[in-house]
């Protein structure tokens, strides 16, 4: 159900010979020439091994997906009508568009207030977010609307205190949360802290509770909309024996001589640090969920991803049946700091396809008289956007 793009792309610096003429089904060159050097995601990989895997260059970028789905979010457009009004009174002098409130109250206790119906996602340990952190925060907490802070800043972070494998102290996630606090205004807007297992095992969350005064928090299933663990490329032999220590996946071994060996000679030059997947299950998920709550989290969200629809019927039964506060689905199609490119074109459920299914799931819990948390819906969107229950059931997808 989705077109394939050409097996070549500015993501992994590589081009086709013949870029008017590939294969739809590979997108190879038609005429696959004997002794071509390789310019292709499939040549370069011959001779350059791994460095394809990933989008490049690593650092700088934020990286989308190129494949073609049949039904994306820019094939609909939105109807208006000039023939009575929706939220205002239908008065020529009245609906103009200065009169019109964007605001959105969501949470179990309709305490969280976004002055504009969006939330921008988990921007977590990579380079792009830490280096563009303080016009994110504060433009963010000035505009009323909602940050998230990703995975593994802690964890990432060289300056954090961590005793007994629990995190007692940080630069990066105390600056962080204090930026968007120091501009936040009116009480509108949250800050919000999300954690993968690798921060979970830190403790993370209840030191962004207890020492930070962070109400809002976040688990995360997978990468986003894909169901891997996070991955960032290491530069530094002392930083990459510093994360295996904290107990992230490093490879290559920054422990084994030989690779310690290798790496001074300049054999490679970049170890890439991996996070692990968390395995659902009801019973792990309730205890989560009720230390969370015990540590003094007000609102508790869950994220997931373009997975399976089982999965996704999973995510939305168990937000409803432990009463979180929201739930964020990811559709295929979306842009990461660093994930495999393959995974990222070819892995997951299209947005609107996902989106659908969602509605279906929800309105199947709504005429059941079971809770339904507030949905915000990600990928192929430029941010996340929040439908309340209410837009949910009067607008369905």
């Amino acid at each position: 159900m989705s077109l394939s793009s050409i097996n070549a792309s500015a993501a992994t610096l590589t081009k086709n010979r013949t870029e008017g003429s590939v294969v739809p089904s590979s997108g190879m060159c038609v005429t696959c020439v004997d002794g071509c050097i390789g310019m292709c995601e499939i040549g370069k990989s011959a001779y350059r091994g791994h460095e394809v895997i990933y989008p490049q260059p690593f650092g700088v970028i934020t990286t989308a997906g190129e494949k073609e789905y049949p039904v994306d979010y820019s094939h609909f457009n939105i109807m208006g009508s000039t023939v009575g009004a929706y939220g205002i009174e239908a008065d020529s002098d009245k609906a103009i568009f200065p009169a019109v409130d964007l605001e959105v109250i969501i949470g179990h206790d309709k305490g969280l207030k976004f002055r504009y119906p969006w939330i921008i996602p988990g921007l977590g340990s990579t380079n792009i977010a830490k280096q563009n952190w303080e016009g994110l925060a504060i433009g963010s907490a000035l505009a009323g609307t909602g940050l998230t802070i990703g995975e593994n800043v802690v964890g990432m972070d060289p300056e954090a205190v961590i005793k007994n494998h629990r995190v007692v102290d940080t630069v990066d996630l105390k600056h962080r949360v204090q930026l968007y606090k120091d501009h936040q205004r009116d009480g509108y807007g949250a800050i919000i802290v999300q954690a993968n297992i690798e921060d979970t095992r830190l403790g993370v969350h209840e030191y962004a509770i207890e020492k930070l005064g962070v109400e809002c928090v976040e688990l995360k299933w997978g990468q986003g909309a894909k169901s891997i663990g996070g991955e960032v490329k290491i530069r530094d032999l002392k930083r990459a024996q510093m994360l295996q220590e904290r107990g992230y996946i490093v490879l290559p071994d920054p422990s084994d001589p030989v690779v310690i060996n290798a790496f001074e000679r300049g054999a490679f030059k970049e170890f890439e640090r991996h996070s692990r997947v968390g395995m659902v299950s009801e019973e792990l998920f309730a205890k989560r969920i009720a230390e969370l709550r015990k540590a003094g989290a007000r609102y508790i969200s869950l994220k997931t991803g373009a997975y399976r629809p089982a999965d996704l019927a999973l995510a939305i039964s168990f937000a409803s049946k432990y009463e979180l506060d929201y739930l964020t689905v990811d559709g295929a199609g979306g842009g990461t700091g660093m994930s495999p490119w393959r995974m990222m074109n070819e892995w997951g459920i299209p947005a609107v396809h996902l989106h659908s299914l969602l509605h279906n799931y929800a309105k199947y819990l709504a005429d059941k008289g079971r809770y339904v948390p507030s949905l915000i819906l990600a990928g192929g969107f430029p941010w996340k956007i929040i439908f309340s229950r209410v837009l949910l059931s009067a607008h369905p997808l």
